[in-house]
């Protein structure tokens, strides 16, 4: 069993991480490469950010209190990094560019995402069952990992219930599983590993 008080500073580390290198970091890349007139690296980050909204997501299911959060954001730590460096002709591209801090910034901060995401799949892993069981969903150290998003809510969604945020993390998944399933047995097999056909 896992010390609460490690357990806690490990889960609200987690969350500070993931707002520093999830969301902040790649929104100033993103502007960065909009004024550079970076179009690989813009793609590239535009493409980050339609598969990293499943970390958005999981935030809104686990306010809603719904186990498969866990699986939600076990998937999202592991999809982040494969659509990171999936793209031949991006990887290519960027790769070919003149040195510039443009071009550091975003190397630096695409590996250091992807140690990230790595790192928060090998410590999610273990609370995978809580996924699976209303039982294990409900134990304390489960409940842990919903107190950051719970207190997400209390700042911006204060006047909404559980269960009304819950539905939209329930639509976007659906949405998003959707779209998934479309790549892959769509979209895959006519361009495979081009992002730009």
């Amino acid at each position: 069993m896992v010390d609460p008080a490690f357990l806690r500073s490990l889960v609200w580390t987690d969350y500070r991480l993931a707002v520093l290198f999830t969301v902040l970091l790649p929104l100033v890349l993103l502007i960065w490469a909009f004024v550079q007139k970076n179009e690989a690296v813009q793609h590239l980050l535009t493409i980050y950010w339609k598969v990293a909204s499943l970390l958005m997501i999981t935030v809104y299911l686990m306010i809603g209190g719904f186990n498969i959060s866990f699986l939600a954001a076990l998937m999202a730590r592991v999809l982040i990094p494969i659509g990171l460096w999936f793209w031949l002709d991006l990887n290519e591209e960027i790769r070919e560019q003149p040195d510039s801090v443009l071009k550091l910034s975003f190397n630096s901060w695409r590996w250091a995402v992807t140690i990230y995401n790595i790192l928060g799949a090998a410590i999610l892993l273990p609370f995978l069952p809580c996924a699976f069981s209303a039982t294990r969903f409900a134990a304390a150290d489960c409940q842990l990992w919903l107190d950051p998003p719970l207190l997400y809510r209390e700042y911006f969604h204060a006047g909404y219930t559980y269960g009304f945020l819950g539905f939209f993390g329930i639509v976007g998944l659906v949405i998003y599983v959707a779209s998934l399933a479309w790549f892959v047995f769509v979209r895959l097999g006519k361009q495979g590993r081009q992002a730009m056909n």
